[in-house]
């Protein structure tokens, strides 16, 4: 269930920070504060559907939404997990095109919806957020080609291992034997971000546990040797 709650407003928005619209004028904000809408949504809900059409842009204030399309026999390949003070919807917004995937809530989380208008009216008005929303653009293109190569050039072990580094880096937090990936995803889900398939997953997830690469925190994942990982997944950046 979606629930609509209060909205705090963006100049006071803690999460404001590690959005594009960190830098914004009191003008703007107050602007957004006053055309946008606060929902909080649960684990499971569809944020939007691909095909659709986007009436605005997403930000997220609190939680994790995975960015996935679905194949024709059903499977999801994750295109990104999107977290705190990200952007969705905003290319196909500003392409005038529909959503090219979907988004699902994986942790219940706090979302800011702003409308087509007044995003454009910020990006038209702004010149320092219109560069940042185009660096944001060439990143994301930069990434779904590195994404690619990836996929015909690397091998599914070298993908987890290096999805796995990804996760730590960017939901890890220090235990007292390795890098807890603070986040719950099914196995279904992590072969969706490597692009395989779940049985594969169970079985390489198994392997890393015995070679003493990861281990597990009931359906936590603790990464005990990243460089190890880093190694395996043929990664020196």
């Amino acid at each position: 269930m979606k629930v609509k709650q209060k909205s705090t407003p963006c100049e006071l928005c803690m999460s404001r920070k590690f959005s594009l619209f960190s830098d914004l004028s009191e003008q703007h904000l107050c602007h957004l504060s006053d055309s946008k809408n606060f929902i909080t949504h649960k684990k499971g809900q569809i944020l939007f559907y691909e095909g659709t059409k986007p009436l605005g842009v997403f930000c997220i204030n609190d939680g994790i939404v995975k960015v996935y399309k679905t194949a024709s026999n059903g499977k999801e390949q994750i295109v990104r997990l999107a977290k705190k003070g990200d952007f969705l919807g905003y290319s196909s917004l500003l392409g005038e095109e529909s959503y090219s995937n979907s988004a699902t809530i994986v942790e219940d989380a706090k979302i800011c919806f702003v409308p087509r208008e007044s995003f454009l009216k910020v990006l038209a008005e702004d010149t320092g957020f219109h560069r940042r929303v185009t660096k944001a653009l060439c990143h994301d293109l930069g990434v779904m080609e590195e994404k690619l190569t990836d996929a015909t050039q690397k091998s599914i072990r070298e993908r987890l291992a290096f999805t796995l580094l990804k996760l730590s880096e960017t939901y890890g937090i220090d235990g007292s034997e390795g890098e807890k990936i603070d986040i719950i995803l099914t196995r279904e889900e992590i072969a969706g971000l490597v692009g395989t398939a779940t049985e594969t997953v169970i079985r390489l997830l198994s392997e890393f546990k015995k070679d003493q690469l990861i281990e597990f925190e009931g359906k936590k994942i603790i990464v005990l040797d990243k460089k190890g990982l880093a190694r395996l997944s043929d990664f020196y950046g």
